[in-house]
């Protein structure tokens, strides 16, 4: 006689690693999801109830959704270009006039690459600071690309206002300046009504980086985003020299303005802020504001390290971001968890520093709460944002402890199925919404053209 039917999913018999408030792991386990929330965890032996569809993890790992703090998916047509440069000429020489130069139809076909890349690799949630084209339309069509793959989470639109003497100063694209302060507030407003809050992707302002916007549209910009219910997000402390710029402009380190002037806390969400003094990690721990830690990138560009040990003592809430295609190249959070730790330990030559299991809660139940999202970590009634990874692989065994297993050697070629709010969007290879070749051959298509355009061919050539 058969189960009645309790469940749509149920994934049983792995190894469950629920990242909860109490780190449970199921040796084997079951996860069981109605609708789109979990609606059981625990001991495969326990899952009881019929499911429409019951899927065999024996062998595999069944994980929370791993989250992306901060990324650039319209950057995903320069990957490999820009090798070799530090921050502010990568950005000048290479970003700035890539920005430029792209189109609306390019940046989505790079949104929907990048996408497809991240759910193939166990990411269902993305922050997606898209700052070109910020036109309405290509900022909602971005949203749209992220949301038909089927992933979760916000398009930061990139805001930049009037230019600045800071802004001018250091070579930023006049181009990149093309609306003023209240058009971007304007533009920024009508996005999120068509998205608000709530949606599987939703839009945020993103004044583009506190160093070299004007203050009054940062205030602006994180004024919006608390009458309307929103986070908000940006770009501060990344370089060495960024912290004494602002000082040298404003008569203030740019974190501790924030701080002064109000505009830290919930809902608030800071890219690299790698250059901070202790008054600094103190006011942004004591108001929980969001830091994404991206620690390929900041190696990439020879940034400087995060001060995690102390942002996350003070309170802050740290996730991972991959930083985009541009200069993190892959959407992998499970390599952001391995250099995550490899980071911090090379930096303080102290091996005991950072371990496997803090960087699965930053990649997942840290991320969440980053995001301001119920997910995170597999618990009942929580979204059911999961994913499984196949163990069976020869460079995942023998296993001993599944946790180390997955934050060292796991790689996001690993994952064989993403579920999003209790949907398959990617098993076996295969995306179910979108078809991947397609995707793929159009981004190629659009990244030739654009890097002609763009006056950067120079920067493909086979051996630099």
């Amino acid at each position: 006689m058969s189960l009645p039917v309790a469940w749509d999913l149920l994934l049983t018999g792995g190894t469950v690693i629920t990242v909860d408030d109490e780190r449970r792991v199921f040796e084997p386990g079951a996860v069981a999801i109605a609708g789109e929330r979990i609606g059981y965890v625990g001991t495969a032996a326990g899952a009881t109830g019929g499911a429409r569809r019951t899927v065999d993890c024996a062998g595999k790992a069944v994980i929370p959704g791993l989250i992306d703090c901060h990324s650039h998916l319209f950057q995903g047509l320069a990957r490999g270009v820009g090798e070799g440069m530090s921050l502010w000429p990568w950005l000048c020489d290479f970003m700035w006039p890539y920005s430029a130069a792209i189109r609306p139809s390019e940046a989505l076909a790079a949104a929907r690459l990048g996408a497809i890349e991240a759910v193939s690799s166990g990411t269902t949630a993305v922050v997606d600071n898209h700052y070109s084209p910020t036109d309405l339309d290509t900022t909602l069509g971005v949203a749209g690309a992220i949301e038909e793959v089927g992933l979760r989470g916000v398009v930061a639109r990139g805001m930049f206002g009037e230019m600045t003497e800071v802004a001018s100063a250091h070579g930023l694209a006049e181009s990149l300046f093309r609306y003023r302060a209240q058009e971007e507030l304007d533009i920024t407003r009508a996005a999120i009504e068509a998205r608000p809050p709530g949606s599987r992707v939703g839009v945020w302002p993103a004044p583009i980086n506190v160093i070299y916007n004007a203050p009054g549209l940062v205030a602006d910009a994180i004024s919006l985003a608390r009458d309307l219910g929103t986070g908000w997000h940006t770009h501060c402390s990344e370089a060495a020299a960024d912290p004494g710029i602002y000082l040298d402009a404003y008569g203030i380190r740019p974190v501790e303005w924030l701080a002064r002037e109000g505009l830290l806390g919930h809902g608030g969400t800071i890219a690299h802020a790698i250059w901070l003094d202790d008054g600094e990690v103190e006011a942004l721990g004591e108001t929980r504001t969001g830091v994404s830690y991206n620690p390929i990138s900041n190696q990439y560009l020879a940034s400087g390290v995060l001060r995690l040990r102390d942002l996350r003592t003070a309170g802050a809430a740290v996730g991972l971001g991959t930083d985009g295609p541009g200069c993190g190249h892959r959407q992998d959070i499970f390599e952001q968890m391995k250099q995550s730790m490899l980071l911090q330990r090379a930096h303080t030559l102290d091996p005991t520093v950072s371990k496997a299991e803090e960087a699965f809660e930053l990649a997942t139940r840290e991320g969440a709460r980053y995001l301001g999202i119920d997910a995170g970590m597999l618990a009942e009634g929580r979204l059911a944002d999961v994913v499984v990874v196949d163990l069976m692989r020869p460079h995942l065994r023998p296993m001993n402890r599944a946790v180390a297993t997955l934050a060292y050697a796991a790689r996001g070629s690993d994952v064989v199925m993403t579920i999003v709010g209790g949907e398959i969007v990617y098993e076996n290879g295969s995306c179910t919404r979108v078809d991947k070749a397609e995707v793929m051959a159009a981004a190629q298509a659009a990244a030739d053209a654009l890097m002609v355009r763009a006056g950067l061919e120079s920067l493909r050539a086979p051996w630099a």
